[in-house]
């Protein structure tokens, strides 16, 4: 399992990266000197620089901001790759440094590496062109179990449209429509929620909250930078 630590750590290994080498600039200096400030402060530090859009907005690269609740962890994770392969959705890669990722299907998350008892894979209802769960129905998940073993949970899910619910990130407010989804089956309820951009052609989702599996639990994901 990885420690709340090692996330903050992970958390500054990867904007330290984004700091280094012919791309460096003093607004990605800043970016580091924000988030790393907020993760080891102690309670004697003065007040940390706050991460701002300014900020974000001079940076070259893509952000997600992701939250582990049950351990009160919190990480930023820069876009490692995009793929297609034979089902519906287009697949990213969020990595730290230190390799700790999660993949995503058109904003659902079907992977995390690096977490312990991780989330080997998961079947999601994606939707060409379409970002967020495409409908209800079955969900599978496959999870690390003990010994290096896997165990597999099947669910039957549903989908709700709870309207219109617009999304502040850092300054930034986005139109969005909340979508949930309501899963059961043997790994008992999971509650997913989406807000995805209700622009025409903006198929984007700018925050969710997801089950990552029994030991990681729910994480909080939100799209800093595109």
């Amino acid at each position: 399992m990885i420690r709340k630590t090692a996330a903050l750590a992970g958390l500054a290994l990867v904007l330290g990266a984004c700091a280094k080498g012919p791309e460096k600039t003093p607004a990605e200096l800043e970016v580091l000197k924000a988030v790393g400030e907020q993760f080891t402060r102690r309670r004697n530090m003065p007040p940390p620089v706050q991460l701002t859009r300014a900020l974000l907005d001079k940076q070259s690269q893509a952000y997600i901001e992701v939250t582990i609740e049950n351990r009160d962890a919190k990480a930023y994770l820069t876009r490692a790759l995009t793929r297609r392969d034979s089902s519906p959705g287009t697949i990213e890669v969020w990595r730290t440094q230190d390799n700790v990722s999660l993949a995503l299907r058109s904003g659902m998350v079907i992977a995390t590496r690096g977490l312990g008892g991780g989330l080997l894979s998961a079947q999601v209802p994606a939707a060409d062109g379409a970002a967020g769960p495409a409908r209800g129905g079955a969900r599978r998940y496959t999870v690390r179990a003990k010994g290096n073993g896997q165990a597999r949970l099947s669910m039957a899910c549903s989908l709700q449209d709870l309207g219109s619910e617009p999304v502040e990130i850092v300054e930034v407010t986005h139109p969005a429509r909340h979508l949930q989804e309501r899963c059961e089956g043997a790994g008992g309820v999971v509650v997913n929620d989406y807000w995805i951009d209700s622009r025409p052609g903006r198929n984007q989702v700018w925050q969710s909250r997801q089950w990552a599996g029994p030991e990681t639990g729910y994480v909080r994901i939100r799209q800093l930078r595109l």
